[in-house]
């Protein structure tokens, strides 16, 4: 059961990332949708030649999804406007801490 809400968040979260990817204007929203929508399949391909399955990547592009609407407001776009590096180095705590929780909670019932 605890995979199952692992993958419902993980695809909520990528919709939302997307649904915020969305509002973007100007030169930067072409690529930023085209990089959001190849994460998943690379990501689980990465893990997989690494030897890791793809739950653990799972895991991890929840975490970072969810992080990212926590840091951003659910709105992605502001990672990079001002004050973007106290954002980064939010999302990134962020995203350690939701995955670890993450972890403990599918491997630790």
């Amino acid at each position: 059961m605890a995979v199952l809400v692992i993958w419902v968040l993980g695809a909520v979260g990528w919709g939302a990332v997307l649904a915020g990817l969305r509002g973007l204007r100007g030169p930067a929203r072409g690529p930023a949708l085209f990089a959001h929508t190849a994460t998943p399949a690379g990501i689980v391909l990465l893990f997989s030649l690494l030897g890791f399955g793809s739950l653990y990547a799972t895991i991890a592009l929840t975490a970072e999804w969810w992080a990212l609407l926590a840091v951003t407001g659910f709105r992605p776009g502001r990672l990079v406007a001002s004050g973007g590096l106290g954002r980064l180095a939010a999302w990134i705590a962020g995203t350690a801490a939701a995955a670890w929780a993450a972890h403990w909670f599918v491997f630790h019932p």
